[in-house]
């Protein structure tokens, strides 16, 4: 399931995000203000108090193309940003690999400093966690097999949707069908097993995990109707504007160097 990154997937990378002030010269180990706007002064503030520290990133690696594993180690889209992030901001990076639901939770503990997991931002998890700018769009997509009765959005009422517990197709789909409707799974390739056995009537998930489990899997396939939109972003502790802005000062250079769009170009090939 983890080896299907060649599939054909579209994304679209919506980087709502300026390019950034050049950062503070420095001199002999220090900083100098002399010749540096107040913003580049700003980001170096930010650099340098995280620089040498390490930062822990809170994800769910069942996530392809965004995080999955591969072997021992955890890869894909979020990983590779939020590591870019981290050397930008010279800090040492760490991935700490938990159940979705967790993860807001664990950011809130203290127990990981930033989630990354194909996070959408809601107004309800705006409520416990706050949010870097957006790093990338997609959409939900509905995943039904091949010979299915269910040919738009409209014919998924009355059916059983599996959805990946905590993610917001299940926030979306409880919301439109009702709990009795949906069976959530801790993952969501166990939510695609599940409809390839014939135990749910449909998956909603990522559009691009939605190719890749279609691609993977024989007898499946994908609505053409969108379930829904939404943007992703780095979540942080409610209330850690340091941090937060550290993390947007980063985006911004990763942006205007390309370095987000290489990475990625390299999990999601254009159609």
């Amino acid at each position: 399931m983890k080896k299907f990154l060649t599939a054909a997937m579209a994304v679209m990378t919506a980087l709502s995000l300026g390019a950034c002030a050049s950062s503070a010269a420095k001199s002999g180990g220090t900083e100098s203000a002399k010749d540096a706007s107040s913003e580049s002064a700003g980001e170096a503030k930010a650099e340098g108090s995280y620089a040498g520290k390490t930062l822990i990133m809170a994800t769910n690696a069942e996530f392809p193309p965004y995080e999955y594993h591969e072997g021992k180690d955890i890869v894909g889209i979020d990983v590779e940003i939020a590591k870019a992030v981290a050397e930008q901001m010279g800090a040492k990076f760490e991935v700490s690999d938990m159940a979705f639901d967790a993860i807001i939770s664990a950011v809130d503990s203290g127990k990981a400093d930033f989630g990354a997991a194909g996070m959408t931002v809601t107004e309800d998890r705006k409520k416990n966690v706050d949010f870097s700018d957006t790093y990338a769009t997609s959409v939900q997509s509905v995943i039904v097999p091949e010979n299915s009765d269910i040919k738009s959005i409209d014919d998924l009422k009355g059916k059983k949707i599996g959805v990946q517990q905590g993610t917001t197709g299940d926030i979306y789909a409880t919301k439109d069908y009702g709990k009795d409707a949906i069976q959530p799974f801790p993952k969501g390739v166990d939510a695609v097993l599940a409809l390839g056995a014939g135990k749910v009537d449909a998956v909603i998930i990522d559009g691009n995990t939605a190719k890749a489990f279609v691609a993977d899997q024989k007898g499946l396939k994908l609505l053409d109707s969108a379930y829904a939109e939404e943007e992703y972003a780095i979540c942080v502790k409610k209330g850690n504007t340091e941090l937060r802005d550290g993390i947007n000062a980063a985006l911004k250079e990763l942006k205007a160097s390309g370095k987000l769009d290489e990475i990625v170009a390299k999990y999601i090939k254009a159609d």
